[in-house]
């Protein structure tokens, strides 16, 4: 189900940006590659990575945030209930 495209990655920056997160690819030297500011609501993602990279970081954090569904569109939804229940393997 989880395709390495920019693509599905456009569709998962789509969940993000339907939600009340922001989402900037930035450069730093993150441990996990990635950053979460849960106070201000922000996700920081290595924006050296490539687009594989960029995508398991991105479905971590889904899996590790509450997001609010509430604003979110058919897509988007029903996207983010199947990666919910979908078990990342890197």
């Amino acid at each position: 189900m989880i395709k390495y495209t920019t693509t599905f990655l456009s569709k998962l920056e789509d969940i993000v940006a339907e939600s009340d997160y922001i989402l900037r690819y930035e450069k730093g030297n993150f441990k996990s590659g990635y950053c979460v500011l849960k106070d201000q609501k922000i996700i920081i993602v290595n924006k050296f990575y490539t687009t594989e990279g960029k995508i398991n970081a991105l479905l971590e954090i889904l899996k590790s945030v509450t997001l609010d569904t509430t604003r979110f569109s058919e897509k988007s939804l029903a996207l983010y209930s199947q990666l919910q229940q979908t078990e990342i393997k890197t």
